[in-house]
């Protein structure tokens, strides 16, 4: 039976009025933002990503897959016994060419393969940082060219790789170094190259650090 009209007028809210729920959740306070805990999520937030930058090798930077001496891939050489920074301008006596430890200066080279020259106390601070430093003595530009491209396809190369220049080796030599292990080798061997590359690059030397800024670009004084 369809309800009359007295009845349909009751089942509607007047102008003006609210419902009681309507009421409750108008007068219920709001609730208070948890401050210590967005300010404590900050302050984790802001460590984690300070580390990142800080310790940039130890956040999926590192490229090598071994902190020590890996047999067969290069020689072994003996570490020099101080790492100390030195005036720029200062010669230290190596114990092996190229060197592959020591005192160096307090800015290292930035990543990257160079034509000019780079000194040895420059890029011995880049091996104390995990890098590794190709070394090469090449008169044709065809295999410095060569040289180059296998080195810029070595995806660890852009963070951990400095090439340069090297007339103190035999000419069509090329060394591979790392902190106190080094690897000479007479053709451009890619397949050797990232060998060295995959198992030291952000693995050897007293600290880790990638070479991508804060280093000098040649040509300084080299």
């Amino acid at each position: 039976m369809p309800l009359s009209k007295h009845r349909r007028r009751r089942g509607r809210i007047q102008p003006g009025s609210r419902s009681s729920d309507a009421s409750l959740s108008l007068n219920r306070p709001k609730p208070k933002a948890n401050w210590w805990y967005i300010s404590a999520s900050a302050i984790i937030a802001f460590l984690v990503i300070a580390g990142f930058v800080v310790g940039g090798a130890s956040f999926g930077a590192r490229g090598g897959d071994s902190e020590t001496y890996v047999k067969g891939i290069g020689i072994e050489h003996q570490i020099m016994p101080t790492r100390r920074h030195i005036s720029e301008g200062t010669k230290v006596e190596y114990n092996t060419v190229p060197p592959t430890s020591g005192d160096h200066y307090a800015r290292w080279a930035e990543c990257g393969f160079e034509e000019f020259e780079l000194v040895d106390e420059r890029v011995v601070h880049n091996l104390e940082h995990g890098n590794i430093v190709i070394s090469y003595n090449l008169e044709d530009t065809d295999a410095i060219d060569q040289l180059r491209k296998v080195f810029d396809d070595i995806g660890p190369s852009k963070l951990w790789g400095v090439a340069r220049p090297y007339d103190a080796i035999p000419t069509g030599t090329i060394v591979a170094a790392a902190w106190g292990i080094s690897d000479t080798m007479t053709t451009i061997d890619k397949e050797r190259l990232e060998k060295f590359f995959d198992t030291y690059a952000g693995n050897l030397g007293p600290e880790r650090l990638v070479c991508t800024e804060s280093g000098v670009m040649a040509p300084p004084s080299s």
